[in-house]
């Protein structure tokens, strides 16, 4: 064999062993949903930051609200400066609520790269428990536009209320039709928010029963 022949050879030997490391490297298909689904996790930290915020919020504009509809007109001076107070607390809620949804928005992209590798999956038991989990997960991700859609309509009719409450000549009628209206759309966003949290708790025992299946160490810190 000439020494070309040689050199080629041992080339390709090289190369063939580079391919085969590579391939023997690369991770499962269920090591890289594992992955995904704990980069999802991160992607929603910020989520879970605006919760307290919020409910702190709320709870102090709805002291604000007591106290407003407690007044008399001839408070009419304390209801303006409480309307402004109240209103200015609706802006801080809509901004909490924007960072929310910008983390749920992070967290659906990232979570939408699962699917392909689900397709990956060898075992039809484990691809079949993956599939119900991206099921899940994408089931929870409308709820959460419909709960976001909702929520900003009934800031907007909260700013209205607000911004009513500051008019002299305001009526009875126009002032009940308002909060009849706003007491509807909370109505919605209490059962949407409800049923995202029962998504949320189905979405992660569906996680956990696919990482056992497949094997993998549950990371119990985040």
């Amino acid at each position: 064999m000439s020494i070309f022949n040689k050199s080629r050879l041992l080339l390709v030997f090289i190369i063939l062993a580079i391919f085969l490391s590579g391939c023997m490297n690369k991770p499962k298909p269920e090591e890289e949903v594992y992955d995904v689904l704990e980069n999802v996790v991160k992607k929603e930290k910020d989520f879970e930051k605006q919760q307290e915020p919020l409910v702190k919020l709320e709870k102090r504009e709805k002291e604000l609200y007591d106290k407003i509809i407690n007044l008399g007109m001839k408070d009419f001076e304390e209801i303006k400066k409480l309307s402004d107070e109240a209103s200015s607390i609706v802006d801080k809620r809509k901004n909490h609520m924007e960072k929310e949804q910008k983390s749920i928005q992070a967290s659906k992209k990232e979570f939408e790269s699962l699917s392909p590798i689900i397709e990956d999956i060898e075992s039809q038991k484990l691809k079949d428990k993956a599939k119900k989990l991206h099921e899940i997960m994408m089931d929870r991700y409308k709820i959460h536009d419909t709960l976001y859609e909702d929520y900003s309509k009934a800031l907007k009719l909260d700013k209205e209320l607000y911004a009513m409450f500051k008019k002299e000549d305001l009526t009875l009628e126009q002032l009940e039709n308002q909060i009849n209206e706003i007491n509807e759309m909370y109505e919605k966003i209490l059962s949407s928010n409800k049923h995202f949290n029962e998504k949320t708790k189905e979405y992660n025992e569906a996680k956990l029963d696919f990482y056992k299946e497949a094997g993998l160490e549950i990371n119990t810190k985040e």
